[in-house]
């Protein structure tokens, strides 16, 4: 089961599209869905999980938290609206398509891709813009 929770002053279009949308990425990569929550907040609720999980006194667009389950893919996945705004515009983007990359990119960490060598980013971006290529 896919949710949303929004703290952040922020509307959520097209629930149900997205959530097909996720459900794909997950079956195509060859999982089961669980128990997944996408939590919307703002910067300064970031910053709040950024330091307290991560030790990091940074912004970021999305952290991903994942919960065990032998089964299933199952996770929280936080993400700050404010920084989908600056990196839509940074990038030259509308704003969904940057919610929508940030969302896969949340749901890839939780199938197993990593970030943190430039291999595993490359090969997580090329993801991202496959499975973006699928919600347009």
């Amino acid at each position: 089961m896919i949710s949303f929770q929004i703290q952040a002053k922020y509307r959520l279009a097209n629930r149900r599209k997205i959530k097909i949308w996720l459900n794909n990425i997950i079956k195509e990569e060859g999982a089961k869905t669980g128990t997944i929550t996408y939590l919307l907040i703002n910067d300064k609720e970031m910053l709040v999980y950024n330091q307290q999980f991560l030790q990091h006194d940074t912004f970021t667009d999305v952290i991903t938290f994942e919960n065990k389950d032998v089964n299933n893919i199952s996770g929280d996945i936080v993400i700050s609206i404010e920084r989908i705004y600056e990196n839509a515009e940074k990038y030259k983007v509308v704003f969904a398509k940057e919610l929508y990359r940030v969302m896969a990119h949340g749901l890839l960490h939780l199938l197993g891709y990593n970030d943190k060598s430039n291999k595993e980013a490359k090969e997580i971006r090329k993801k991202e813009n496959y499975y973006l290529e699928k919600m347009a």
